[in-house]
């Protein structure tokens, strides 16, 4: 258990550097997403599956770990892309700037 335990763990670090090199390398916004969203989705849930390995009596925490991460990575990548293509058509910006969001908020600095 502790050896299959350390290889999930260290797959899951594989894959997670590997999504933030994606990120770092892939020109655009929707190939970043694609890089990020699967690749760190893996990674994590190896990581949770491995730490479930070696703690089994802690498996239901990292269950839901995983299940939290594989249910809310695709969503939330989703949406990035959904308001990217809405900017894209409409040509007006969707996602606010650090300083519009302090405007709207009525954040003073």
């Amino acid at each position: 258990m502790i050896i299959a335990g350390g290889i999930l763990i260290f797959i899951g670090t594989l894959f997670s550097m590997l999504s933030g090199l994606g990120v770092l390398r892939m020109p655009d916004l929707y190939n970043r997403l694609q890089a990020g969203t699967k690749a760190s989705t893996l990674g994590v849930i190896s990581i949770a599956f491995g730490g479930a390995f070696l703690m089994p009596d802690q498996w239901a925490k990292f269950l839901l770990i995983a299940v939290f991460v594989a249910a809310t990575n695709p969503i939330s990548s989703s949406y990035l892309a959904r308001i990217k293509h809405k900017e894209d058509e409409e040509g007006t910006s969707a996602l606010l700037e650090k300083d519009q969001f302090e405007e709207k908020e009525g954040v003073t600095k």
